[in-house]
Parts: structure tokens; sequence; C-alpha cells
């Protein structure tokens, strides 16, 4: 644990620096640009699944007959607001996993890992095939969640698929440039437990308002380092056991 706290905090220090501060904006308002279109484009098509939906639940014919008008255009406002934070930051995190972590990687290890031997063990393709998964899964652990919220326990829902997300998304990249293949499969193969930790802490600051416009960048710095700091220990340990062979 205290592994992911020093990542976490290595993360909120390179967070503040001038140079890191495009590297966090641009992806966010990217989409939120991609959204907003979105949602203007399919604004018609959105509130009428809306109120299919208040149908279904027998809210429609009460907010037609009694409800005054503002009400049901502001319960509207506020339902697309619910869904649209949520796709602004997966699709935030999603540009910044593909387009922003080489960046990010570069200002890592040369601050934090100068003599960190790169050996490009990850590719592009693995990028966004990994990306690809990484948002079916969330979509999917959304969707077979459902009917806990009709338990009461669906609250759980947000953080476990923040934290699988988060972890999914970061582990690969992190590594691809300085690990080799092996090094990125064994690295991958363990620690699966502290990564959901780290995952999850991460995906509590996307539900904190203001903090979650940070949220997308810290999560990758924090991955980064803590990536890195298993690839750095990993080679330290290796290399006393290979001298020792040579002898």
């Amino acid at each position: 644990m205290s592994q992911i706290l020093n990542a976490i905090a290595h993360a909120t220090r390179d967070l503040i620096r001038f140079k890191m501060i495009w590297i966090m904006i641009w992806p966010i308002l990217l989409s939120i640009l991609l959204w907003f279109f979105i949602g203007w484009l399919f604004w018609d098509t959105f509130s009428e699944l809306i109120f299919l939906g208040f149908a279904e639940f027998g809210f429609r014919e009460w907010m037609e007959s009694q409800a005054p008008g503002w009400l049901a255009y502001g319960i509207q406002w506020l339902i697309h607001i619910l869904f649209f934070i949520p796709l602004v930051i997966i699709t935030t995190l999603i540009i910044t996993a593909i387009f922003s972590m080489p960046a990010l990687i570069n200002h890592v290890a040369k601050k934090h890992y100068p003599n960190l031997k790169r050996e490009s063990g990850g590719t592009v393709t693995g990028s966004v095939v990994n990306a690809l998964y990484a948002t079916f899964m969330y979509i999917l652990i959304w969707i077979v969640t459902l009917p806990l919220w009709a338990f009461g326990a669906g609250i759980i829902v947000p953080f476990i698929a923040a934290a699988f997300l988060n972890q999914q998304l970061f582990r690969y990249d992190a590594l691809s440039e300085h690990a080799n293949h092996d090094e990125i499969k064994k690295l991958l193969a363990s620690s699966r437990f502290p990564l959901w930790n780290l995952g999850l802490l991460t995906g509590f600051l996307q539900y904190i308002p203001v903090v979650n416009f940070f949220a997308p960048a810290l999560t990758a710095l924090a991955f980064i380092h803590y990536e890195l700091g298993r690839l750095e220990k990993n080679r330290a340990q290796a290399t006393p056991a290979t001298a020792a062979d040579d002898l």
C-alpha cells in the first residue's frame, strides 16, 4: 500500500507543474466538445429515451398531468448532465491512455527514472486493443450489474467499474516504452490486487467535483510512477542474480 500511496503522491507533485497543464487540459476539452456536439446532434433522441424510461416506471403520466413544466424540463436536464459527466471522464481517460501517455511517460522517466533503460516491449496496436477491451468490459460491467440498483447495492458499481477501467487502461501503457515483452507479461501477471487498489483509489477522484477535472491525468501519472517503480525494482533484483549465474 505504501508503494501505491507514494505513486499517487509523486503523481500529484508532477501534476502541478506548468508543463503538465496542457497535457492535462486538452483531452478533457476535446471530450467536452465531442459530447456537447453529440448531445446537440441527438438531443431529441436522448430526450425521447428518457421519457420512455419515465413511462416504463410510471413517472411520465404523473409529470404530464401534475408536475409543472419547469420541473419536467429540469429533471430532463439533470439526467442529461448525469450522463454527460461520466461520458466525458471515460472519454478523457481513453484519450489520455492512447495519446497523452508518451508525453507523461517521458516527463516521469526523465525526472524520476533517468537510468531506466527503454526496451519498448509495447506497441501502438497493443495500446489501442487494450483501450478497446477496457472500454467494452467497462460498459459490460454496467450492463450486467444493472439489477443491483433495484436492491440498493448499485452504489458500489461506479467504483468497481472505475477501478477496472483505470487499472486496465493504464497498466500496459505505463510499461510499454521501458519494459520488454517478457517484463510486461511478468509485471502485469503479478500484483493484480495492488493494481486494482490503485485503480479504485484513483477512481474515487472521478466522483469528486472539481477534482475529477484533474483525475485522468493524475491517474495516468500514478500508474506510470507505480509501474516504472516496480520495473526498476525488478531489474535491480535481477541484476545480482544474473551476475551470480555468470560466476
